[in-house]
């Protein structure tokens, strides 16, 4: 259909990129159009099936996915399949389901005043039949956005029946209705997302006995109001997140609800260190401040998320509880900030992260992961062993050992170095001068034209990679460390 105009139905919550609905506003009109009718997961499969076809992908905003999790959900929208995507926290279960809303055509047909978007050709409330019963072909048609076909809850124990499928309403019985005329109901989510896609999370959080009432929505595709003999025949994709450990062993889902879910997908936190650091460009908020320039290096980005990937495989942190991409972004932002805060109380307009930076890392990192230690107060030290790892693994990854010897050399010569957050970027220029043997590495890490703030990162990195290698001493004294030879 190539008409377009405006429309009173519009809702005011468009995004900005929307294109005007079509200027059809009968069912008759919309027969003319040649539009036809068809169920929401048939409308999915062939938006993916030309999507696929094109080489387009299906989820743009999603990275480490692309070979392991997107096959097995193009599998299910192919095969037509409501969903269950399992995985701990921080895997993007829930960006995923809400991107499908993407795969659904921009604009749907109702008809006019419907509460659960009934197909203008096969209506199915009261309201709706009666108003096609009324006018016939003439019966009012109006257009519904993508983005207001998908209806999400967070499932918690108090989760009623009421919220998912309807209830009476009191109100309206009280205008005088009787409690058996249909227009006493008030519809729960479930229907009100009628021909669109309705996701919960957290599933294996509902109880028992509300698990029971999306059986029917599942496999015989309706619902049924208590207290009414009704049987409204829906049209919805049912998408749903869970923890595997809740949902495999510990019996929070029901066996029959199980059965009903046509595929299962595995999702996974970011394979490699590329892929992590990926991520957080992506989504960490940027840091801006009037006459302030902020520069990472990409190896300061590589020790968190190296540090997110070291606690994944590490015996102290409980995996069951996950170590979520959250964690790498909430590290990179308070990295940065504190690199802000010590390159403003220097008077410096330029902020670019150190190693004495990461100091500032346990604030992000304690409440998002759980400890698992015998002793008390072992927390910070194992924390604090993490960002070290963090640091020797990318300090080796990013350094020649050959350009390093001439360091040490020169540290038995020139005496002790000290850094710290007070320390001014000019003065490791000044090292630079007074330690040539510093320039190669230096170079091989931010270039050899790089500002006295990005020459203070590189250099804090190189000795202190050199300490946790065992090749340097180090004393430390609140934000001040120094390092110097072994001999």
């Amino acid at each position: 259909m190539s008409q377009s105009s405006s429309s009173a139905d519009v809702s005011p919550l468009l995004p900005d990129t929307a294109t005007p609905p079509p200027a059809i506003s009968t069912i008759e009109a919309l027969r003319r159009s040649g539009w036809k009718s068809e169920s929401v997961k048939s409308e999915l499969r062939r938006n993916a099936v030309a999507r696929i076809r094109n080489g387009e992908p299906l989820f743009t905003e999603i990275l480490g996915y692309q070979d392991t999790v997107f096959p097995q959900v193009e599998n299910a929208l192919l095969a037509g399949h409501d969903v269950i995507f399992l995985g701990e926290r921080g895997q993007a279960k829930t960006r995923i389901i809400r991107s499908l809303i993407e795969l659904l055509d921009e604009w749907l047909p109702i008809i006019a005043g419907s509460e659960i978007n009934d197909d203008p050709y096969a209506p199915v409330s009261f309201h709706a039949r009666s108003l096609v019963a009324e006018h016939g072909e003439e019966a009012p048609v109006s257009w519904v956005h993508r983005s207001t076909r998908f209806g999400e809850k967070l499932a918690t124990p108090d989760t009623a029946i009421a919220d998912l499928i309807g209830e009476v309403d009191p109100i309206k019985v009280a205008e005088g209705r009787y409690l058996s005329d249909e227009l006493t109901l008030h519809y729960g989510l479930v229907p009100r997302t009628n021909r669109g896609i309705f996701a919960i999370n957290e599933l294996p959080d509902l109880a028992e006995r509300i698990q029971v009432g999306l059986l029917n929505v599942l496999e015989e595709r309706d619902v049924q109001i208590r207290g009414y003999k009704i049987r409204l025949p829906l049209d919805v994709m049912l998408v749903a997140s869970a923890n595997p450990e809740d949902y495999t062993n510990r019996g929070r889902l029901i066996t029959p609800l199980k059965d009903r879910f046509g595929s299962q997908v595995r999702t996974h936190y970011p394979l490699d260190v590329e892929t992590e650091v990926a991520i957080i460009v992506q989504e960490a908020s940027p840091f801006s401040a009037e006459g302030i320039e902020v520069v990472v290096p990409e190896f300061m980005t590589d020790i968190v998320a190296t540090l997110s990937q070291q606690a994944r495989q590490s015996p102290h942190i409980s995996q069951r509880s996950g170590v979520s991409v959250r964690l790498s972004v909430s590290n990179y932002e308070v990295m940065v900030a504190n690199a802000a805060r010590r390159a403003l109380l220097a008077n410096e307009d330029q902020v670019v992260p150190r190693v004495c930076d990461l100091e500032a890392l346990p604030a992000a990192t304690a409440g998002k992961i759980e400890i698992e230690s015998i002793e008390e107060g072992r927390e910070g030290q194992i924390l604090d062993q993490l960002i070290r790892t963090a640091i020797l693994t990318v300090s080796r990854e990013r350094i020649t050992p050959d350009n390093l010897t001439a360091v040490i050399a020169g540290l038995e010569e020139r005496g002790p170095v000290d850094t710290g957050e007070d320390v001014a970027s000019a003065s490791y220029m000044e090292l630079l001068e007074q330690l040539p043997a510093l320039k190669l590495p230096v170079a091989e890490l931010v270039g050899a034209n790089a500002t006295a703030a990005s020459v203070a990162s590189a250099v804090e990195l190189i000795l202190e990679g050199l300490h946790l290698a065992k090749r340097l001493n180090k004393d430390s004294v609140g934000s001040r460390a120094q390092y110097r030879a072994r001999n």
